[in-house]
Parts: C-alpha cells; sequence; structure tokens
C-alpha cells in the first residue's frame, strides 16, 4: 500500500532541481566548447588533420574513464561523484582557457572527457535510484533532454562571452557552468536503501545495512561474465544506436558543404533539426513508459535510418531540411533510450559497474561510427559512406527489436 501511494504521489517536479538542474549546466560547459576546440588547436598550432585528432580526446578520455567511474561512483555515492567530476571539468576549463600551450590544451580536452564520464554514470545511477520505476523512462527521457537543452544553450552564451573576450572567453564560459553544477549537486540528497519500486527517501534500519554488508560487492568482471548475454545482444543494439546518433553529427554539415550549402543556411538547416529532437524527449519517456521501450526503441532507428537513406537523395536546402528533420524526429524520440534501457537490465547491487560497461559499449559506437564513415567516404564516397551509416540504423532496429522486451516493464 505504501509504496502504490508513494508512486501515486511521485513527481518529477520534486526533484527537478537536484536530479536535472546539474545536468543542464553541465550541458551548457559542454556546449560552450564544441564549436571551439578544433579552432583552438588550430589556433595554438595544430594541424588540421591533428586538430580532429584533438577533439577525439573528449571521446578517448570518456572510454577510459568509464570503468573507473564505477569505482568513483561506488566509493564516494552518486552526490559526490557528481561533485568532483564538476569540479575536475571546470579545472580543465581553467587550464584551456589560460595556458595557450598546444600540448596543454591537448591534456585539458582529455579532462573534459574524463569527467564527463563519471558525471554522465553518476547522474543516470542517481535518477535510476530515485524515481520508481513506473517513471524511469519519463525521468531519464528528461535527463537526456535536460543534457540537450544545455548543449543548445551553450554555444550562444560562449558566443556572447566570445564577443568581448576573444576564443577564451568560451572556456571560461564553460568553466562557470561547470562550477555551477557542482555547486548544485551539493543539493543532491544522499540515496537511501528504498523498497522495490519505490520513489522517497526511506530510512536504513541497522538489519537492513547488515544484510547489504553482508553481500559481496560486485565487481566488474563479475558483472560482465553473469551479464554477457545482455551486453551481447542488447549491448550490441545500443553500440549502433551510438554509432548512428554521432555520426548523424557530421552528415548534415557535411552533406550540406556537398551541394554548395553556404555555412549560414547550413547552421541554420542543423539548429532547426536540433530543436526538433530537443523538444519532444517527455512525450517519448511517457511512450516508453507506457508501451515498453522497443516501441520507442525500435521506431527511433528506423526514422534515424529513414533520414540518412534519404539524405544522399536531396540536392536543395529544403529537401536537405526535411531530411534533417526526420533524423532529428528519431533521435528525439529515443532520448533517455540508451539510459533507460541501462537502468532496466542494471541488478542492484552492482548498478555502477554495470552502468559502466554500459556507457562503455555507447562511447565505442561514438568513436566507431564516425570512423565508418571516414573509411567508406575514403574508400567509395561520401554518398556510400551515409548509406553505410544507415544500414547500421536498420542494424540496430533489427537487433533491439529482437532483443527489447515487448511491453511495458514491470519489474526493476
Amino acid at each position: 500500500m505504501e509504496v502504490a501511494e508513494a508512486i501515486d504521489t511521485f513527481s518529477l517536479r520534486g526533484i527537478a532541481v537536484p536530479a536535472f538542474g546539474p545536468t543542464v549546466l553541465y550541458g551548457t560547459a559542454i556546449g560552450a566548447i564544441l564549436p571551439v576546440v578544433a579552432l583552438t588547436a588550430r589556433d595554438l598550432g595544430a594541424t588540421v588533420a591533428l586538430a580532429a585528432a584533438i577533439v577525439t580526446l573528449t571521446g578517448i578520455g570518456s572510454l577510459l574513464t568509464n570503468v573507473p567511474a564505477t569505482l568513483v561512483t561506488t566509493r564516494f555515492g552518486e552526490k559526490w561523484a557528481l561533485v568532483g567530476a564538476a569540479a575536475w571539468c571546470a579545472a580543465a576549463m581553467v587550464l584551456a582557457a589560460s595556458v595557450p600551450v598546444l600540448w596543454v590544451f591537448a591534456v585539458a580536452v582529455f579532462m573534459v572527457g574524463m569527467a564527463g564520464a563519471v558525471f554522465g554514470l553518476a547522474r543516470q545511477s542517481y535518477v535510476t535510484e530515485a524515481v520508481p520505476l513506473h517513471y524511469r523512462a519519463r525521468a531519464l527521457s528528461t535527463l537526456g533532454g535536460s543534457n540537450r537543452i544545455g548543449v543548445f544553450i551553450g554555444p550562444f552564451a560562449a558566443a556572447g562571452v566570445m564577443s568581448f573576450a576573444g576564443t577564451p572567453g568560451a572556456y571560461w564560459v564553460g568553466a562557470v557552468a561547470a562550477l555551477g553544477a557542482g555547486l548544485l549537486s551539493l543539493t543532491v540528497p544522499d540515496l537511501s536503501v528504498r523498497g522495490p519500486g519505490h520513489g522517497n527517501w526511506a530510512s536504513r534500519s541497522e538489519e537492513l545495512e547488515e544484510a547489504v554488508d553482508a553481500v559481496a560487492a560486485p565487481t566488474i568482471r563479475s558483472i560482465l561474465r553473469s551479464h554477457s548475454h545482455v551486453f551481447g545482444t542488447v549491448g550490441i543494439g545500443v553500440l549502433l544506436i551510438a554509432a548512428v546518433r554521432a555520426t548523424r553529427q557530421a552528415v548534415i554539415p557535411l552533406w550540406a558543404q556537398h551541394l554548395g550549402i553556404d555555412p549560414a543556411q547550413t547552421a541554420l538547416i542543423y539548429g532547426i533539426s536540433a530543436g526538433i529532437d530537443m523538444l519532444i524527449f517527455y512525450p517519448a519517456g511517457r511512450v516508453m513508459d507506457l508501451r515498453g521501450r522497443r516501441a520507442v526503441a525500435v521506431p527511433c532507428m528506423l526514422l534515424m535510418a529513414a533520414g540518412l537513406g534519404l539524405l544522399p537523395l536531396t540536392s536543395s536546402p529544403l529537401q536537405l531540411l526535411l531530411a534533417a528533420l526526420l533524423i532529428g524526429f528519431g533521435n528525439g524520440i529515443g532520448s533517455g533510450i540508451v539510459m533507460t534501457l541501462g537502468a532496466d537490465f542494471s541488478p542492484q547491487p552492482g548498478r555502477p559497474q554495470f552502468l559502466g560497461l554500459w556507457r562503455l559499449l555507447s562511447d565505442i559506437g561514438i568513436l566507431s561510427g564516425p570512423g565508418l564513415l571516414s573509411l567508406v567516404t575514403a574508400l567509395i564516397s561520401l554518398s556510400a559512406g551515409i548509406a553505410a551509416t544507415a544500414v547500421m540504423g536498420l542494424a540496430g532496429a533489427a537487433v533491439l527489436w529482437r532483443y527489447v522486451p515487448k511491453g511495458r516493464r514491470t519489474g526493476p
């Protein structure tokens, strides 16, 4: 009865500030520097190839830190992991802004990736624990949407400061936003043990505490072994989602350049697509909660695959915009799907370890998707590279259809 009442009275608004506020600010920090990382590297003397390599250091830093992030989160808890990650990110931003040396800048970019791995894991683990199962997808899609809102705001905030402070102004904006995320994370309540499906804080009894302590803490190796089937099935689908999402960010401006569309029009097309993506995260989460994860995961991949498949057939700004809108809508309805699937399959105890491995799969996809695009484009053509990405989307839809359970989730 108490559990049912807790679910009935739970509201996302009640945890909005501690759960989603730091994510908006952290997304703003990352969004502020995304457009200028390559430019900064070039200004510091990097070649075009080296500048591109430095941009990838955020992904590499995240990839290499996903597993250590589980140790940090398990040792210090989600709250202090969030605070520490935000502080580390702010330090990296200050380093990038104040020390104009190429190798130091490269280290700072790598540090941003490290911080992102810890912050991302801790916020996902926190929301998963703090929210009842009935609201899980809505909460995690809102978490993903909060990050997108921040990333959308960041470039505009950076542009305002850069108008009088130059390129370093973007990193100062990032430092202030990251510091704000850390300070706001201090308001996050410490998680305590709760009953099944319960979303409110419950006191920890001595008896339960002893029972929890008696259970051996899971290791990365034991989680990988006990959940190998999940990682080898749904995990592959998640990898493909991440690969297609990462590649879509590159193909729209590349194809626009191929068509001879000017940068201003390209930015407008990309921005409208991103706006559609950003606006529909909550309805997507509601559908996942009410109709099941597969009802969103499969259409998400099919729509992105369709948009990518149509992209090489476009020959005008309007046609490109329509294809970009389809891609943006497909990505938008999948807001939070990777985190939600990770939360659904993660065990407790062992959730941080599982989610660390889950994020590792996602990061592998983020790096491999653009890599495949580059390889196929170099060997054949850009249109063939985009088509290969569309095929990845279809493959992802097939994997998710086969292995994501149908219908609404009813257990932890």
